[in-house]
């Protein structure tokens, strides 16, 4: 694999701030008498996570101004509809019901996050609505929920991956500082676990409370046990006055964080406080695996840099692997209605692996414009997005490998890799 490709521009414009367009991008003519179908993006919009929302909205929009132009499904156009869970299950269980009993034209969700997943997942599965989610949690490694979907890999791989880098390097002391949130911590358990197994120590590891004016005791607890390398996921602004005191207090040491400290709210914040030269010299994000290259990448940047109405700043979002991922299950519902013949939602969801797995005899395509026409044609598809190719087990997770990603030159360059088989032989 190339390590010089550009896998991230950072720069953030308003992102977070922006006003997003819930209405589609590309409506049908006035005239079509059918109603829209809604895509809720269910995730933080504002609190420490403010920033998984427009990531969603950035694959959500892209998708939609596709689909719409290809005619839509049964001539139904698409939406996407911002739902703010606030990373608060107290505030994302009254949202869940509202968005159920208030949108009849619900056809399926994106999301939730960790931060909300456990307290309504149940709910959306009950109510009989598709959910491609974005929580890494363990917890649904083996779900028994029918309509729960997993593109991303879980949170337990990613703390391998995390584990395999450190290792790669030759880090053998190590520092866990992740956040009090539900997703933060949801990458320790597996971290410490293959960590260990590695032969790797972890001489600290701190719960950190966020968005605290200093962190000067806690530094201090941790450089007394002497870590080589930090491993972390805090929310930016956290993360800005954690590693800018350590700098000041001790000076910098390597870090390797999640594909959280690899989204531009993250590199925006750290940077700004370390300077683009620290962030150069002493950080390392890891993030799924996202080819920015091909037919499918190229059709869904496209489209998203056609966005910029809704999307503010689109392009930071190319290289996003989330936002792939979004948009990719957007696509994967709206062409498993076309394979099953119906907009049921309750229906549909039986053939969502029917348009992704691999299969003798298939047609694979790229977009949902040709997935449309393959099945129009009677043909048999398998769907390979932007994200690559997606193959669910029997719980409704599919996982990839991961790329360690650093800065430079203002923005993220690729530097290595850590396959899938080399995460699921240190799994076993």
């Amino acid at each position: 694999m190339k390590v010089t490709r550009l896998v991230r521009n950072y720069v953030l414009a308003g992102c977070v701030a922006g006003v997003v367009t819930l209405a589609s991008v590309a409506a049908i003519p006035a005239s079509a008498a059918t109603s829209t179908f809604v895509i809720g993006n269910f995730n933080p919009f504002s609190g420490a996570d403010a920033s998984f929302g427009p990531e969603m909205i950035a694959g959500c929009q892209p998708a939609v101004r596709l689909i719409d132009a290809a005619g839509g499904v049964s001539g139904h156009d698409f939406t996407c509809l911002q739902v703010d869970t606030r990373g608060d299950p107290a505030d994302a269980v009254p949202a869940a019901n509202k968005l159920i009993a208030t949108n009849s034209t619900l056809e399926g969700i994106l999301g939730p996050s960790a931060d909300e997943a456990l307290a309504t997942a149940p709910i959306l599965d009950q109510a009989q609505v598709p959910m491609f989610v974005d929580t890494g949690q363990a917890y649904f490694d083996k779900t028994s929920l029918k309509y729960f979907w997993r593109i991303t890999p879980a949170d337990d791989v990613k703390g391998y991956a995390l584990a395999l880098w450190a290792h790669k390097v030759g880090y053998t002391r190590a520092a866990a500082v992740f956040g009090n949130d539900a997703g933060s911590q949801s990458d320790v358990p597996t971290l410490l676990k293959a960590y260990k197994k590695l032969g790797g120590k972890m001489v600290s590891n701190q719960v950190i409370a966020l968005n605290q004016s200093s962190y000067r005791t806690e530094i201090e607890q941790m450089l007394a046990t002497h870590p080589q390398v930090i491993f972390t996921e805090v929310d930016p602004q956290t993360a800005a006055t954690f590693l800018s005191e350590l700098q000041q207090l001790h000076g910098l040491i390597p870090i390797i964080g999640t594909e959280v400290t690899l989204q531009a709210p993250w590199l925006k914040a750290v940077t700004g406080a370390l300077g683009k030269q620290a962030m150069s010299k002493y950080f390392t994000g890891m993030q799924p695996y996202a080819p920015t290259s091909g037919k499918s990448w190229s059709t869904y940047n496209a489209a998203l840099l056609a966005s910029k109405g809704s999307v503010p700043n689109p392009s930071q979002w190319s290289s996003d692997p989330y936002s792939m991922t979004y948009y990719d299950a957007v696509n994967v519902m709206a062409l498993a209605m076309i394979a099953g013949n119906t907009t049921d939602r309750s229906k549909y969801n039986a053939f969502v692996t029917a348009v992704t797995e691999p299969g003798a005899g298939k047609t694979v395509v790229h977009s949902f414009a040709e997935g449309k026409a393959a099945l129009r044609a009677g043909k048999k598809i398998q769907y390979v997005g932007a994200g690559g190719p997606i193959v669910f087990n029997a719980w409704h997770n599919s996982a990839g490998a991961f790329e360690a990603a650093r800065q430079s030159n203002g923005n993220v360059a690729l530097v290595g890799e850590i396959t899938a088989s080399q995460i699921a032989s240190l799994s076993k």
